[in-house]
């Protein structure tokens, strides 16, 4: 993956070198990290350095209409011997407005519909200014990474299409179709819709669904409301369900789960410029019975200008095990180009009637100063507590240079 990675990244740099002549404008950030951290998987410590390049070249023709855009990570273990690794997670080209009916995209590149999302290396293809509907298609190599670079079948597939409202100030709809096929048999088979309306000037009503063709059930449903009286008061109430369903192509396939089910009431309320707060009650539901209360409640302060202060609290009671816990943020902006920003957690849960409480802290403390308008330094250390580490330390320094 690397050298493809590296390849891909030279023959974009030949491509921006020839369309400076023509005037193109190059943008991006440059994020440099130092990151220490232990590594689960191999029980080590480890100290390694990033970098992420995002980047976009505009203007590369007379009319503004193709641009390029791309973004990867390179990365170099220093401890463990694990060498060097790099992600491509989009590099594409894009012209927009052909024929002022078409916005075409091709190369690697992220895709979305109400009925799923993924990362391919293929072509988009949106249709507009047609009427109240446009569409969108896509399809391409299904790109999936593991932790030493891209795995799966070089002829994975992934196609999908949608169709959805355009130019409705208060309503969004949109019905898709998304299919993965894994060496060849067909491994996802979705249906989605998705679909927001707004009535009343204060009232928003919302809702997703997912079904799955293969399994011939729905692997997700959502619906909600949120209604707002005022700027200041807002009241959302939302239920969810989800079926894990698995790729046909997948061992976990033939494993029986249960359906999970959840129902929501949260209101938010904000007092003035220095004082809001917020307070909910989730019901969840585990199937065969089983289920849990979660009861949480936040509150944020400004005291004075420079400092932000958040807390919420979390009390979970049902099935398995119980759970107490509050996060403390705080932030404080020394000047316009500096800031501190500090944190505190502290859990107490119980796993099942059987065992005696545990507790879980975390403590972090973090910073950014910019340097220009262009450039910052920042950072953030923190350290675990709990029944698996008596410390367990991690961080970063980031410098981003913005271009």
């Amino acid at each position: 993956m690397g050298i493809k990675w590296v390849t891909r990244m030279c023959l974009l740099g030949s491509l921006l070198v020839s369309t400076t002549a023509w005037s193109a404008e190059i943008h991006g950030r440059s994020s440099t990290q130092l990151l220490w951290f232990n590594n689960e998987l191999i029980e080590q410590r480890q100290f390694e350095a990033a970098e992420y390049l995002r980047l976009s070249v505009t203007n590369i023709d007379k009319a503004g209409k193709f641009n390029i855009y791309g973004y990867g990570r390179l990365s170099q273990d220093f401890s463990n011997g694990e060498g060097g690794a790099g992600r491509l997670y989009y590099l594409y080209g894009e012209y927009r407005d052909l024929f002022d009916k078409a916005d075409i995209r091709v190369g690697r590149q992220f895709v979305n519909v109400a009925a799923g999302s993924a990362i391919i290396d293929g072509l988009q293809v949106d249709i507009k200014n047609i009427g109240p509907v446009g569409f969108s298609l896509f399809g391409g190599r299904d790109v999936i990474f593991g932790l030493d670079g891209e795995i799966g079948y070089n002829w994975n597939t992934d196609l999908g299409m949608s169709a959805y409202l355009t130019g409705f100030k208060q309503t969004d709809a949109e019905v898709s179709w998304f299919r993965k096929w894994d060496h060849g048999n067909v491994a996802r088979d979705i249906l989605g819709l998705s679909a927001k309306q707004y009535l009343l000037n204060n009232l928003k009503v919302y809702g997703n669904a997912k079904y799955d063709l293969t399994a011939e059930t729905f692997n997700e449903v959502q619906a909600g409301l949120k209604y707002f009286p005022t700027s200041s008061l807002v009241f959302t109430g939302e239920y969810y369900q989800s079926y894990a369903t698995f790729d046909t192509t997948s061992i976990y396939s033939v494993f029986a789960v249960n359906e999970y089910a959840e129902g929501l009431f949260r209101v938010d309320y904000t007092f003035n410029d220095m004082v809001s707060i917020n307070a909910g009650y989730n019901r969840q539901g585990y199937g065969e019975g089983a289920a849990a209360n979660v009861y949480h409640v936040g509150l944020g302060v400004r005291p004075f200008e420079p400092l932000k202060v958040n807390v919420e609290y979390d009390n979970r009671t049902g099935y398995y095990g119980n759970t107490n816990g509050v996060i403390i943020d705080a932030d404080y902006a020394i000047t316009k180009k500096a800031n501190i920003a500090g944190g505190f957690t502290y859990d107490v849960y119980q796993r099942d009637s059987l065992t005696n409480d545990e507790i879980a802290r975390r403590y972090w403390l973090g910073g950014k100063y910019k340097v220009a308008n262009n450039v910052a330094v920042s950072g953030r250390i923190q350290t675990d507590v709990n029944a698996q580490y008596r410390h367990n330390t991690s961080g970063r320094v980031t410098f981003d240079y913005d271009f």
